[in-house]
């Protein structure tokens, strides 16, 4: 009867044990999930209004040099000839499409009295697949003139299916991000937690050995029950005179100082992803509020800024891509297609590219013939590419730029060197960290996400090869991939 007792609290302390891990992991995870997910939603929601204004601000710009054109030659219908864009005259304002609000209107460059901004899905067959609607969305501006009704109609559809695609693309990298970091997440502290079994069964011989401190036993269960993401560095308190109860405190405080070094490593990771992200936003708002202040009439600053603005687009793209790269590599999803080829036919082709579109600097090559390595072609270029880009990137015009191949001892040796600024001693370490800069003020100069040498590392790692670096301050750096070479 004592045995049976005995084993069912050996049950229910065994219970509790797993009751305290499953919530833990369940309140990081979800902290995790939510935090996420309010920071992709505001990024989102940000960058959707900020091109949609944009794309109204192309449409408002052709609309208004189209009406200079028409109050120069009089309102004549079809005397408008630009791409996608519809003259009407009519004796009643249509009722169709959504109004824009008058505070939005005020903002738009094409400033005319008692205009009226509509936003509608111009006449198709239905139902129509969701592309063909979007594509066929419409932005007309109509206003009283002579006592006619004149209204200008542009399609904005192609642009706004393109906004979406951008988005698109946005969507899927931040999922696979949330879904790597939710399954990653949950395994690693899950695993963290693993001790808490072997805890439990330590208490249950402590019990069997002598007696022990109920009420101290009941306060860590407590403790343990009100853990959160806020309280994973402060622990628990260790006030116990019994050495084996000591040793268990020691225990579970050494494990949440684990669990919450992965929890902020991971929240750094998303801090610093959103910052990256955050930038080309914010230079977008800036040049939107330059057209809304000095644009409307200045062809320069409208020209300069719509230019920037492309050009932080393509940037965000550009993040997006390595983001969802590194997330697919991160997931084991990538695919390699191994081949046996030459690394200096490759390397010599990456230089040839380079001096056509860099003939800033000198480039020089010594290249062994018969360099056969085993990899993915594709990624083996774009490894070498990234270390070309980074010594052009932070190597002064007229600067030499050597890439040599050689092989011996049953390797291939390729190496990139440049005599540009150099690495700092204490930034050698973390140069293939993620979103790290060794100079952030020169490398926000340059450009570039602090993402290269990380996809380049993770690339290079995946075909069992290795890097070597030497670097000096002012002087240059090297740096090689060890390959081993393939047999004939």
């Amino acid at each position: 009867m004592q045995s049976k007792m005995r084993t069912n609290k050996d049950k229910g302390k065994e219970s509790l044990s797993n009751r305290i891990r499953s919530s833990l992991v369940l309140k990081l995870n979800l902290e995790m999930v939510r935090r996420l997910m309010s920071g992709f939603m505001a990024v989102n929601t940000l960058v959707f209004l900020m091109g949609f204004f944009v794309v109204l601000w192309r449409a408002e710009v052709i609309i208004e040099d189209s009406y200079n054109v028409l109050a120069a030659s009089g309102f004549n219908e079809g005397s408008v000839h630009y791409p996608m864009l519809d003259f009407e005259v009519m004796t009643v304002a249509p009722e169709e499409g959504t109004t824009l609000h008058r505070d939005i209107q005020e903002l738009l460059p094409f400033h005319i009295k008692d205009a009226e901004r509509d936003v509608f899905t111009g006449a198709m067959e239905l139902p129509a697949p969701l592309r063909e609607r979007i594509e066929n969305i419409r932005y007309s501006v109509g206003f009283e003139k002579d006592f006619s009704y004149f209204r200008f109609v542009y399609n904005i559809g192609p642009e706004v299916y393109g906004l979406l695609q951008i988005l698109l693309i946005l969507l899927i990298a931040e999922s696979l991000m949330l879904i790597k970091h939710t399954v990653g997440g949950h395994r690693v502290i899950r695993a963290t937690l693993k001790p808490l079994a072997d805890l439990a069964e330590t208490t249950r011989t402590l019990q069997t050995m002598k007696p022990y401190d109920e009420k101290y036993l009941k306060a860590i269960a407590g403790e343990l029950s009100s853990i959160d993401v806020n309280r994973l560095d402060k622990g628990i308190s260790v006030d116990s005179s019994q050495n084996e109860l000591k040793d268990l405190t020691y225990a579970i405080n050494g494990m949440l100082n684990r669990i919450n070094q992965s929890y902020q490593s991971q929240v750094r990771f998303v801090s610093d992803a959103s910052h990256e992200l955050r930038t080309p936003i914010a230079v977008i708002q800036g040049y939107v509020n330059l057209l809304d202040r000095w644009g409307k009439n200045d062809e320069k600053t409208r020209q300069e800024s719509i230019d920037a603005i492309k050009s932080e687009i393509g940037n965000m793209k550009d993040l997006v891509e390595k983001l969802l790269f590194l997330a697919r590599g991160d997931n084991e999803t990538i695919q390699l297609n191994m081949e046996r080829f030459d690394a200096s036919e490759i390397v010599d082709e990456i230089v040839r590219e380079a001096q056509m579109i860099d003939e800033s600097h000198l480039f020089k090559t010594e290249l062994s013939s018969s360099a056969f390595i085993e990899a993915d072609r594709q990624l083996f270029k774009q490894s070498i590419r990234i270390l070309v880009d980074n010594a052009i990137k932070y190597s002064q015009e007229g600067k030499e730029i050597a890439l040599r191949v050689t092989k011996g001892n049953g390797k291939v040796v390729i190496v990139v060197q440049d005599t540009g600024i150099g690495i700092p001693p204490d930034d050698l370490p973390h140069i293939f960290d993620r979103f790290y800069r060794s100079d952030e003020s020169r490398a926000r100069k340059s450009g570039g996400s602090g993402l290269g040498l990380a996809i380049a590392k993770w690339i290079i790692e995946r075909h069992g090869a290795f890097f070597e670096i030497h670097s000096r301050v002012n002087i240059g750096t090297r740096i090689s991939i060890v390959f081993p070479e393939a047999l004939i």
